[in-house]
């Protein structure tokens, strides 16, 4: 059963930081491209950034590139997104993505809100 499961969304002020986590389980985790997408409020989704199997690769939109960075730690099943110096166009619902050649997974989302 596949599971992935985002969290660490909340309400911040501009400027602020937040760190988003994504656990995932039910497939080999090590073995497949992570990546996160957003969708705001009346909008598509979109890509944010993503990370290869082992770390060694990363590529950002160049809307966040700068001040978000995804990184993965394969021994504990997680995906993370440090986001920094965050703006009000960053809020969405911020998602989850496993790809491999063949599968893709989405986990449900979790909300981000910058806001003064």
């Amino acid at each position: 059963q596949v599971q992935l499961v985002e969290s660490g969304g909340g309400l911040v002020q501009p400027g602020g930081s937040l760190r988003l986590s994504c656990a995932a389980s039910g497939f080999t985790f090590s073995t497949y491209v992570m990546s996160w997408y957003r969708q705001g409020p009346g909008k598509e989704r979109e890509f944010v950034a993503s990370i290869t199997r082992t770390g060694s690769i990363t590529n950002y939109a160049d809307s966040v590139k700068g001040r978000f960075t995804i990184s993965r730690v394969n021994a504990k099943n997680t995906v993370y997104l440090q986001m920094n110096s965050l703006k009000p166009e960053d809020t969405a619902v911020y998602y989850c993505k496993g790809q491999n050649g063949v599968n893709s997974y989405w986990g449900q989302g979790t909300q981000v809100t910058v806001s003064s």
